[in-house]
């Protein structure tokens, strides 16, 4: 499968995913307000919703892509089913663990919340019936790295659409049919999160064994030096090829010293997601098994000319999307969020954090895209201090400008966060001698950035044509920025002909020094 096919067949999936992923946010908002209910639920969500982001952009991949691309067959098929059994176990002692201490867990999530005991025995309520979803997230990702590793794509892309389909259900059967309090209600749909990851987990399993003995094989897990190393490594991999998700953990947690705090940055975090997510999946999904192959073969020329080409691409998105999210943000927070138990001030705190958060958008992307070199190497040790920088960067400039500017403040701290993280990967390439942009790509980088300009001045001269916040007139602006942002890449040179020359190569051919990623 070549890789504009394997990258569509992904980037559909994920894009699916994440439309799914925010119409289930939309819905909240409606549901469940921006109040203390509302707090409680999305703080106890948080924690397996970070999991299984984190997962769901292949944050186990790092772990297990370069380990089996160094194993024959079989070997691989035996390693596969004794991590996938390996792990269930783990689980199964960790969600126990959670459900008995669910009332300090509580307390982590949320601590401005100790002094209302009513809404932290919602979070404790609302984490242990959502967190079962953790354990079949995380089989499901392992099951998916070992497919991807196969250059099998079509159940790892539709897969993950199962949880936020099931929750849409949950909120729609909720809303249409039954007359409930809000702390119920949020009780059931924490509960349909877990029954929906099952069916994920459901999904991918079949695709799995379809694949016969040559893809897992299972019996009883032995503790061999490589199951070792992976279960070792699953937690710190975790951390550091979730690091934003991370700081958006730190950040929940500050947020809950100011009212709303929790849900504000949550809906904000959702949109700024989308187009995030999708340059993450797309990431650890498809850069990272081609990097590690490319290191394995010993060609550290076509291993840094594919880690540019992807640097290139991604900000060719991530800039224009972070340029719209700001300059839209408070139609976009008004159209989308703006009803039901969601008022107005609500929307406006929710379009100030956006704007925070855009700022951080590309160098979110630079982060999550450079990081699969290191993980590609095994450097794990490199990873895990570009995301502990970024994490400290986070709390530490949070709570001096959360003083001042509030949830914007907090927001801002996440974005001068990911901008941390971003150059602290980068000092990481520069030790092992892998970072080289060259005049190519940053001449590339300059014109994507010429583009997106072009396009943000189109949008604020056309801000008067808004005369309120209206679906069909932001999606008209959407549109119309998307479409000027392309006639501005082209006439810029950002985007060519050659790019789709380029990217509809086969993935498993050589790669030239001058081919670009293939």
């Amino acid at each position: 499968m070549s890789l504009i096919r394997s990258s569509l067949l992904v980037g559909l999936g994920s894009i699916a995913s994440r439309i799914l992923g925010f119409a289930r946010d939309v819905l909240f908002a409606q549901a469940l307000g921006a109040g203390p209910v509302a707090d409680a639920f999305l703080a106890a969500f948080r924690l397996p919703n970070l999991v299984r982001r984190i997962l769901g952009e292949g944050g186990l991949n790092p772990a297990l892509v370069p380990t089996l691309s160094r194993l024959g067959a079989d070997e691989a098929a035996e390693a596969a089913g004794d991590t996938l059994g390996a792990f269930a176990l783990v689980l199964l002692v960790l969600t126990g663990l959670v459900e008995i201490g669910a009332g300090l867990i509580a307390f982590f999530l949320a601590p401005g919340l100790h002094d209302d005991g009513e809404t932290l025995a919602l979070v404790a309520l609302y984490t242990r019936l959502s967190f079962p979803i953790v354990i079949c997230v995380t089989l499901a990702s392992i099951a998916a790295a070992v497919l991807n590793w196969r250059g099998r794509f079509t159940a790892t892309a539709l897969a993950p659409l199962a949880v936020n389909g099931g929750l849409i259900l949950a909120l729609i059967a909720l809303e249409s049919g039954f007359d409930l309090p809000l702390a119920r209600k949020a009780a059931w749909l924490a509960a349909a999160s877990s029954l929906a990851g099952l069916i994920q987990l459901a999904i991918v399993a079949v695709a799995l064994l379809k694949g016969g003995p040559r893809l897992v094989r299972f019996r009883r897990p032995r503790w061999s030096p490589l199951l070792k190393s992976l279960l070792l490594a699953g937690l710190p991999v975790l951390v550091a090829s979730g690091a934003v998700q991370i700081f958006f953990l730190a950040a929940t947690q500050i947020a809950s010293f100011w009212p709303s705090g929790v849900s504000w940055l949550y809906y904000a975090e959702r949109v700024m997601q989308l187009p995030l997510g999708l340059m993450a999946g797309l990431s650890a999904g498809l850069l990272l098994p081609e990097l590690a192959r490319r290191h394995q073969a010993g060609d550290t020329l076509a291993l840094v000319t594919a880690q540019n080409r992807a640097l290139e691409v991604a900000l060719l998105l991530a800039l224009p999307a972070s340029a719209a999210l700001f300059l839209l943000a408070r139609p976009i927070s008004t159209v989308l969020f703006e009803r039901g138990a969601f008022e107005a001030a609500d929307a406006e705190g929710t379009a100030l954090v956006l704007m925070a958060l855009s700022l951080g958008l590309p160098f979110a992307t630079v982060g999550k895209v450079l990081s699969q070199t290191l993980f590609a190497l095994g450097s794990l040790r490199a990873a895990l201090a570009a995301a502990a920088l970024g994490l400290v960067v986070t709390v530490t400039a949070s709570l001096l400008l959360a003083w001042s500017l509030g949830q914007t403040g907090i927001a801002l701290g996440v974005s001068l966060g990911c901008l941390g993280h971003a150059g602290a990967v980068i000092l990481g390439l520069l030790r092992f001698g892998l970072w080289s942009p060259g005049l190519d790509t940053l001449s590339r980088l300059v014109r994507t950035a010429l583009a997106a300009l072009l396009m943000s001045l189109g949008l604020l001269g056309a801000q008067n044509m808004l005369p309120e916040a209206e679906p069909l007139v932001l999606a008209a602006f959407c549109l119309g920025g998307l479409v000027l942002y392309a006639l501005a890449a082209f006439a810029t040179g950002a985007l060519t002909r050659d790019d789709w020359v380029s990217l509809t190569k086969k993935s498993s051919q050589p790669l030239r020094p001058d081919a670009g990623l293939s």
